[in-house]
């Protein structure tokens, strides 16, 4: 069943496709594509990395794979030609064959599935030795400055709003990524953090996008009674505004980026004999345990 959340491409256009598209271009050029590169793009959404990907590297054949299908309608729509393809799949199960990408690309959506060591082996998998998996989170503890006045006004009105809020989404914080990264043995990982600026016109340009029930804080104001909606929405105006009058809107936005190269099969096969992972690691070390 398609989540009402993700359900839209025009409403998540509005809402955070319009900062994906502003930053795919800092994640392309981070993920080091190259002019006739095969490229996969999970969790492709309304087309953001493909767009940025086909304007950098025209002769490049790119795939795109998202679960929801009004996302993959909209980004097909304005991806036309033969160069360019998307399709409704599940990255946990790619129906993809083995080594058939150059590069394998996430944008800001790793942290939405629910099995991600098993989408993570799946992007290894259909990516060759010697190629790129690279992905991208945002930070929404504290970098993703338009979810976080929006979460920290929702959660002053209700306390109780807190296990909602998506500081506590996986990967989003420093270092996570990159973890899971070298857990997954990739080799040459580099570990950076990318910002944007994410401009509003207006406050209702800052507002209005909340509305259309896109992502958890969107889902979130489509639960609440219209009297608890307004108590919010004056809330965060008086946050970016203050007393003074409507005017444009600055906000920061930050996400952590990683990429590393996928090792040979039996490279691969030889770490994971000659050791733990590091998560195994890290749990060794806070129980005191060996890690053999």
């Amino acid at each position: 069943m398609q989540s009402p959340m993700f359900s839209a491409g025009d409403a998540y256009e509005r809402f955070m496709g319009r900062w994906s598209r502003t930053f795919a271009p800092l994640f392309v050029r981070f993920a080091r594509v190259r002019n006739g590169d095969a490229v996969l793009d999970v969790g492709s959404g309304t087309g953001a990395v493909t767009a940025a990907v086909a304007a950098v590297a025209p002769s490049s054949r790119i795939v795109g794979i998202d679960s929801a299908a009004p996302y993959v309608a909209f980004a097909q729509a304005r991806h036309p030609g033969d160069m360019v393809r998307f399709e409704v799949g599940d990255a946990q199960q790619l129906r993809l064959a083995d080594a058939s990408f150059d590069r394998t690309l996430s944008l800001l959506i790793l942290n939405f599935i629910p099995d991600r060591e098993k989408a993570l082996n799946e992007m290894m998998r259909v990516t060759r030795p010697g190629g790129t998996v690279a992905a991208a989170v945002w930070d929404y503890g504290q970098g993703m400055e338009m979810l976080r006045v929006f979460w920290d006004e929702a959660i002053a009105i209700s306390p109780d709003m807190n296990a909602r809020d998506e500081r506590h989404m996986p990967l989003c914080r420093s270092g996570e990524l990159e973890a899971l990264w070298r857990e997954h043995r990739l080799q040459d990982v580099s570990y950076e953090a990318l910002t944007i600026e994410t401009g509003f016109s207006s406050f209702d340009d800052y507002w209005s996008p909340f509305l259309e029930n896109q992502g958890p804080a969107g889902a979130y104001v489509a639960t609440l009674p219209a009297r608890d909606r307004e108590q919010l929405r004056l809330r965060l105006r008086q946050r970016l505004l203050g007393d003074g009058p409507d005017r444009p809107i600055a906000l920061g936005a930050r996400a952590w980026a990683v990429r590393g190269v996928v090792p040979s099969r039996a490279l691969r096969d030889e770490a994971i004999d000659n050791g733990p992972s590091v998560s195994a690691q890290i749990e060794a070390r806070k129980s005191g345990r060996p890690s053999i």
